[in-house]
């Protein structure tokens, strides 16, 4: 394999696509997987009529690779990955790709590409994009019955463009249809239907929306891309609470780290955005955001301002903390790691 270090100004990198030289295929026919394969080839081939372009029958997920301090190249918690897409397959009536594989089929991606996993302490890491679409003819209303697994990799920097500068989320007049983990989901669904929202919020100054319950639109669920948590006062780390929002992998470690690693109390419940105001800090948290602090909140008439110029003392602990895990520098609990090289 060709080296691509020196192609690369990790430091530059922003959250976009970057070709890498190897990505995962397998398919799903007669009722079974193949073996599947490590391919150079980044195109995808589809009958005009296959499942996912007629009833976007599909669903990804998404996951990072790290160069830690001491030179070891691992991937965070991926089994919870592979779980997630195993609950989104069942609910969508889609073949279930063995967890075993999934996690062999990260670690081949990773080995195959090591050239494009950044350098430690760079800010960058190499993004893992697994996913699954219904690939036979369908025109009737029904699942597909072939499908087509796959992971691609590519190095990125920070999801949020400035670093630690706290962003802004507005409370947006209008519903995307579905969020991402409506019901029993578990994987990031229905992004198409935030896209004009955050598109929206975008042309306004915002780096994202916050979303409200959809019967009441009175309690805080999550963000278009994101999860969100609150420390309160008496530094207490406060997430929301509902069936309909992702679960995700990061704030569930977050959760975590907060309790056991820094001695705080953390709870998850239903939040009324009428509290939000009440809390010292706000953050945005998952594989992409990480954890990135927010600054003000917007909601009609009403601007909420946490008074920070960059993350709070809380948000910084549990920053500090959680990326101290991935890269080597604070022993992990069991299982949170993967070595790959």
């Amino acid at each position: 394999m060709i080296s691509a270090k020196k192609d690369i100004d990790w430091s530059s990198l922003g959250f976009g696509y970057v070709k890498t030289d190897y990505r995962y295929v397998s398919n799903f026919k007669d009722g079974k997987w193949d073996d599947g394969v490590l391919t150079t080839d980044e195109t995808v081939t589809l009958h005009e009529s296959a499942g996912v372009l007629q009833y976007a029958q599909t669903c990804f997920e998404g996951m990072k690779a790290y160069r830690t301090v001491d030179g070891k190249v691992v991937c965070f918690r991926p089994d919870l990955n592979a779980q997630r897409m195993a609950d989104t397959c069942e609910r969508l009536e889609m073949a279930v790709f063995p967890q075993d594989r999934f996690i062999d089929a990260v670690e081949k991606v990773v080995k195959a590409n090591l050239d494009f996993v950044p350098p430690y302490g760079s800010g960058a890491s190499l993004y893992l994009r697994p996913y699954m679409f219904g690939s036979n003819a369908v025109i009737g209303v029904k699942p597909a019955e072939e499908f087509q697994f796959r992971i691609f990799a590519t190095p990125v920097g920070p999801y949020f463009k400035g670093g630690v500068k706290p962003i802004s989320l507005r409370v947006p007049d209008f519903d995307r249809a579905a969020p991402r983990g409506t019901g029993h989901i578990k994987a990031g669904l229905n992004y198409a239907m935030s896209l004009h929202p955050i598109v929206d919020a975008h042309n306004k100054g915002f780096n994202e929306n916050m979303y409200l319950d959809s019967k009441t639109r009175t309690k805080v669920e999550e963000t278009g891309g994101a999860n969100i948590i609150f420390v309160t006062k008496d530094n207490k780390v406060v997430t929301p609470k509902s069936d309909s929002i992702l679960p995700s992998i990061t704030r569930r470690s977050l959760m975590y780290v907060a309790e056991h690693y820094l001695g705080l109390k953390a709870e998850e419940r239903e939040i009324p955005f009428t509290e939000v105001k009440e809390f010292k800090e706000c953050a945005l948290c998952g594989t992409a955001a990480v954890l990135s602090p927010v600054g003000r909140v917007v909601n009609g008439d009403e601007e909420i301002v946490f008074g920070m110029d960059s993350m709070g003392e809380i948000t910084k602990k549990l920053y500090d903390t959680l990326t101290g895990i991935q890269m080597g520098r604070i022993e992990a609990p069991e299982g949170w790691i993967k070595v790959i090289s």
